[in-house]
């Protein structure tokens, strides 16, 4: 790059989820450039007014060294991303066969979109793979051009801070957070060209602490940029993308909302996904009682018994007898605690007395007498 060119201190802040947007949309009809120097986009409108289009290309010419022409996405490279994610992350055979069927017709990049948006537990693992596989894409892109960059996504300075540093982009002295500011940026850059940037390893020994994940809302800084030629001004790309669900990976729509609205012809809203499992599993539920409900039919109409009420047999006798206990029949407590309690010390009384046992009467008996027998001795 030319020395006429202002040098940045510090490493270029980037939009990750803009270039994203930006890989995704770039095809035979639009062209998107990276400026070296300060780090904006441009997107190359046909809509502009020719004179317009006439100094941008005029600039782009003399400053080729300048600006780095985005890759287009080819349609190879669009079906490998999509045959990644259905070998790696779809389970279900039944899904995984229809999304394959979908790769192979006609039309495939609309068709797999519409059908992962109608599978919301797909869609969310599918924004997953999406982010990280272009990511990945991306990097590899800014290290052939030796770009020095940290994405603006990954920082944990303050938007305050950010906003500092862009400000002073090209100057030397600076105060002091800033300085620090800078510093933590250089050491955060290195790791972009370390291996792992392009082969991430989950992380060795021991787990975390679950802990309840508190989503907040990402805090993107303005734009500041100071060094765009006057050609360049109309064409600046700074759509506000700061999630993975506002990238479509379709080049026909410009954002979700459009995507969703062209999905089987009809209007859709985008809505909350958690809001719309809760809705798709009601209405199983709805469905599922309704065929139960139409069950009573084979139970003869009204006569018949409900689905979910038990079925006891009768029994033989169907006379209910009832019994009715006076009150005074009714059992006393100290009847029911007899013999269970303790005793109260001391003598007792003559009704606390235990009978005594009294054995059963024998029957008296007589003594036969009888005639004694004489001997001849005797006599």
């Amino acid at each position: 790059m030319k020395s006429s060119y202002p040098q940045a201190k510090t490493p270029l802040i980037l939009r990750y989820h803009r270039l994203m947007d930006a890989f995704a949309k770039s095809d035979d009809e639009r062209d998107f450039y990276l400026d070296k120097v300060e780090g904006f986009l441009l997107y190359v409108d046909l809509d502009k007014g020719l004179e317009e289009l006439e100094a941008l290309e005029k600039e782009l010419t003399d400053n080729r060294d300048r600006y780095c022409l985005l890759p287009k996405m080819t349609f190879y490279e669009v079906k490998k991303f999509m045959e990644g994610f259905v070998h790696e992350k779809v389970y279900d055979i039944d899904t995984k066969e229809k999304l394959l069927d979908l790769i192979s017709a006609k039309e495939a990049r609309e068709n797999f979109l519409e059908f992962i948006y109608d599978h919301l537990a797909e869609l969310e693992k599918w924004q997953l793979y999406y982010q990280e596989r272009s990511r990945i894409r991306i990097i590899e892109w800014l290290r052939i051009f030796n770009i020095q960059f940290v994405f603006e996504e990954d920082l944990d300075l303050t938007k305050n801070v950010v906003e500092k540093v862009k400000r002073s982009l090209f100057e030397n002295k600076v105060p002091k957070d800033v300085n620090q500011a800078r510093e933590a940026l250089a050491a955060k850059a290195k790791t972009y060209y370390s291996n792992e940037a392009l082969n991430p390893r989950p992380k060795r020994g021991r787990p975390p602490k679950q802990v309840a994940k508190v989503e907040l809302e990402p805090q993107m800084t303005v734009d500041i940029y100071t060094q765009v030629p006057a050609a360049c001004r109309l064409f600046l790309y700074i759509p506000d993308i700061a999630t993975a669900a506002s990238v479509t990976f379709s080049s026909k729509f410009e954002t979700e909302e459009h995507l969703l609205a062209s999905l089987r012809g009809s209007p859709r809203l985008l809505v909350d996904e958690k809001l719309e499992a809760l809705s798709q599993r009601l209405e199983t539920l709805r469905h599922l009682s309704n065929r139960l409900a139409g069950a009573e039919k084979m139970f003869g109409g009204d006569g018949g018994k409900k689905p979910f009420q038990p079925f006891f047999k009768p029994k033989l006798k169907e006379t209910n007898v009832v019994e009715i206990m006076h009150e005074d029949e009714a059992p006393k407590v100290e009847a029911a605690t007899f013999g269970i309690l303790p005793k109260k010390r001391g003598r007792p009384r003559k009704e606390d007395q235990p009978e005594e046992f009294v054995g059963q009467k024998r029957r008296r008996f007589a003594i036969k007498k009888v005639t004694q027998i004489k001997t001849k001795k005797d006599k």
